[in-house]
């Protein structure tokens, strides 16, 4: 049996339909893009206390080439237009593949805060690096490159001062590791994100 066209009504009404539909997908997508940003927002302010910021860092993100690091993201804080800090992810590897960290540096390199973003370590043994299960990623508040000296900056069991869980020392150690290489990142940069901040006051 052969198919109907709808009639002439039907037919002229359904490039407004097409419209309606395609309108009410770009409000959607701006709606969870709105939402993405407000939740990366959310973790962001777990590492940048509030009052070193009056500024969006999000939207004012720049690229930083590293020769290390490779392209980082870099999440200026500003406060009535002076940089006052930076956040940015670094990713090491740890026992079950790679860890992903968000730390905030104030601009004398002592470190903010530092969050795990995403990790697939063995749950309820390595899994301590989460805020939620263990305060163990907050001991890092506060420190930087020299203190405590350089060569402290690892476990306990590679001769250092941070505590390994018991059963797991690669994860702990890969998560110092990245803790590290973003506090050099921020010594090899700091020309460059100085000179970033007075070409935008």
């Amino acid at each position: 049996m052969s198919k109907r066209l709808p009639p002439p009504a039907d037919r002229h009404h359904a490039p407004g339909l097409t419209l309606a539909l395609l309108l009410g997908n770009q409000f959607t997508r701006g709606q969870i893009a709105a939402q993405q940003q407000e939740d990366q927002l959310a973790v962001l302010r777990q590492v940048l206390p509030a009052t070193l910021y009056d500024n969006n860092p999000l939207a004012e993100a720049l690229t930083v080439q590293d020769a290390t690091l490779g392209a980082v993201e870099v999440y200026p804080a500003r406060l009535a237009g002076q940089l006052t800090a930076i956040a940015f992810r670094v990713s090491t590897i740890g026992y079950g593949g790679a860890i992903t960290q968000l730390i905030a540096l104030d601009r004398d390199g002592r470190i903010l805060g530092v969050r795990v973003l995403s990790h697939k370590e063995t749950p309820g043994l390595a899994d301590k690096i989460e805020v939620a299960k263990h305060d163990w990623i907050t001991r890092f508040d506060g420190l930087s490159l020299g203190n405590p000296p350089l060569e402290q900056w690892k476990v306990k069991k590679d001769g250092g001062q941070f505590d390994q869980f018991a059963g797991a020392t690669i994860t702990p150690r890969a998560v110092v590791k990245g803790i590290v290489q973003a506090l050099q990142f921020q010594v090899r940069h700091a020309v460059e994100l100085a000179q970033h901040q007075e070409a935008k006051p």
